[in-house]
């Protein structure tokens, strides 16, 4: 790269700056004078410049293309990925049980995260294998890096999109009717995913409400017919719909309906 203009090379060298601190010995009192002893911190130091070799800048290349995943890591993990879908059901099954704020949103949070991970490792080692070991190994450039890693993401949001989700957003954009799915633009493709992972999981959110509202609605009839009027059915009818939902093994039963709708 000997024609390269002026490029800027990022280098961080840790050194020791020896620093003289008011140190403190002990006396015979057991209090401190200070000027006994040094103590020495590290210093950081950011150095810019130019470079005629390709390997110099690698390492800077890596270090803004780290930062630029971060970034946009949020919206990648919310939006590209399960969980959606699973933070919404886990959302509707509180709701549905009634039980306020058990459990936390943290749990729910945390559950779905890492039931995402759960599903989508075999994509993360398509894109680990593909993309990311050969970028870093200087066997492939930073465009077929981007290409190798988006395809199995795009792979895994085509199979669960339906495709009048996809058309949807194919008219709106006003693109040319694709051929095939290699044609569809990720922007057109990720807002179509969503829509169908959020109808996807209001369904499953249904088919959990059913159960408990048949059990409230029984209580409520019940409470009426007693002449129990002013008693607020949910505070009869709650432990009933924890004890079915503990006897049915009710997380198994969710969790695996989730992971099971994935596949």
């Amino acid at each position: 790269m000997k024609n390269l203009g002026l490029t800027f090379m990022m280098s961080v060298t840790l050194g020791i700056l020896s620093v003289q601190l008011p140190a403190y010995a002990e006396g015979e009192t057991g209090s401190y004078i200070p000027g006994t002893s040094g103590l020495t911190l590290p210093s950081l130091s950011l150095s810019f410049g130019n470079s005629q070799k390709p390997s110099d800048i690698v390492s800077v290349l890596r270090i803004i293309i780290m930062l630029t995943v971060l970034s946009l890591a949020p919206a990648i993990l919310i939006m590209m990925t399960s969980f959606t879908r699973i933070v919404v059901v886990l959302s509707f099954l509180r709701q549905a049980l009634g039980t306020q704020q058990m459990p936390p949103n943290q749990i729910i949070v945390g559950l779905a995260l890492f039931l995402s991970f759960f599903i989508m490792s075999p994509t993360w080692k398509s894109i680990s294998s593909n993309a990311i070991e050969p970028y870093l190994n200087e066997k492939i450039d930073q465009k077929a890096a981007y290409e190798k890693a988006e395809t199995p993401l795009r792979d895994f949001m085509f199979k669960q999109t339906r495709e009048k989700d996809l058309e949807l957003f194919l008219s709106l954009s006003k693109e040319a009717k694709p051929n095939n799915q290699t044609e569809v633009p990720t922007y057109v493709l990720v807002p179509s995913f969503i829509i169908s992972e959020l109808k996807t999981a209001f369904q499953i959110g249904f088919m959990l409400y059913l159960p408990f509202l048949v059990l409230d609605m029984v209580v409520a009839s019940v409470l009426m017919a007693m002449g129990m009027m002013m008693l607020p059915p949910i505070v009869i009818s709650l432990p009933f719909k924890l004890l079915l939902f503990v006897l049915v093994d009710g997380w198994e039963l969710v969790v695996g309906s989730i992971v099971k709708s994935f596949g």
